[in-house]
């Protein structure tokens, strides 16, 4: 079963990274304050970043790689990077 790695954007120009298996809903959860804990202070404006994995615990392993070890400067070359990868994946699954 495929996961998905996001990144989203907060209203006060903050990052937060997860996982989920349906981004869109999970984004949808964090909108309205029901996702996770960072997201009901800091709320959430855009998804910026989003990217496949095969299964939970690929994608966990990514998520605690940029966590860990990606500063915000970091992040945002990640996020520019991959800018047309995640339009291309957010396209493909809107349908």
């Amino acid at each position: 079963m495929k996961y998905y790695l996001y990144i989203l954007k907060t209203v006060d120009n903050t990052l937060y990274c997860g996982i989920a298996r349906d981004v869109l809903a999970r984004f949808e959860e964090h909108k309205k304050g029901v996702g996770a804990k960072y997201t009901r202070s800091h709320k959430p404006e855009s998804l910026v970043y989003v990217d496949i994995y095969e299964d939970k615990s690929s994608a966990s392993k990514e998520e605690y790689r940029i966590k860990k070890t990606l500063n915000r400067e970091d992040k945002l070359k990640l996020i520019e990077k991959n800018k047309q990868r995640t339009k291309d994946i957010l396209d493909l699954i809107k349908k």
